[in-house]
């Protein structure tokens, strides 16, 4: 989502990782992983071979580049056109960013999206700022669209209407127990 992929992959190499995941470049990118092309040239350049032709990796490349239109209804690229490096200020992990993006479009949101980016972070921090993989990082997502839809800036705001809010479900299910419990259990007072 950053852009930094192929920079982090070739960091993990030579950090002695023995697998790193890239994808063909044609697929790459985004929120995918990091060119399988660019990496091979860039530990190429650091005298690390991969036993994989650069000449392979474009073949394969200019083949997924011809079937890939076929999956343009279900790419993020509908709504992004580019990634984005706050995702180290907000947090959102790359799928969830794709997702949460595409719902605040279907939403009619899409205007609002550095608010909704804003509130994740904050929705985040309300929760403990817990582990953020599927489906953890879509109850923080539900919670900072909900949070945009209902003028919610800060935790203060919450707190303040909570006893009247109707949160969404994926968010009483948190607290209920249903994905487990956070690392120092439930954030108060928000519980």
């Amino acid at each position: 989502t950053s852009g930094a992929g192929v920079a982090a992959m070739l960091e993990c190499v030579k950090a002695g990782a023995d697998a790193i995941d890239a994808s063909v470049d044609s697929m790459s990118g985004m929120t995918s992983q990091p060119s399988m092309g660019a990496l091979n040239a860039a530990l190429e350049s650091e005298g690390i071979s991969t036993g994989i032709s650069n000449k392979g990796v474009t073949l394969l490349s200019e083949y997924w580049e011809g079937v890939r239109p076929q999956y343009a209804p279900f790419e993020c690229t509908v709504t992004m056109k580019s990634g984005s490096a706050d995702v180290y200020e907000h947090q959102i992990p790359g799928g969830q960013y794709t997702n949460l993006h595409f719902q605040a479009f279907s939403m009619g949101q899409a205007d609002r999206w550095p608010a909704i980016k804003k509130a994740y972070r904050n929705a985040n921090l309300m929760l403990g700022d817990i582990v953020k993989v599927t489906p953890s990082s879509k109850v923080v997502g539900d919670l900072a669209l909900f949070m945009v839809q209902n003028g919610l800036e800060t935790e203060e705001d919450v707190l303040a209407q909570a006893d009247t809010l109707s949160f969404p479900s994926s968010v009483i299910e948190f607290f209920q127990g249903f994905l487990g419990q956070p690392v120092g259990g439930f954030p108060e007072p928000l519980r």
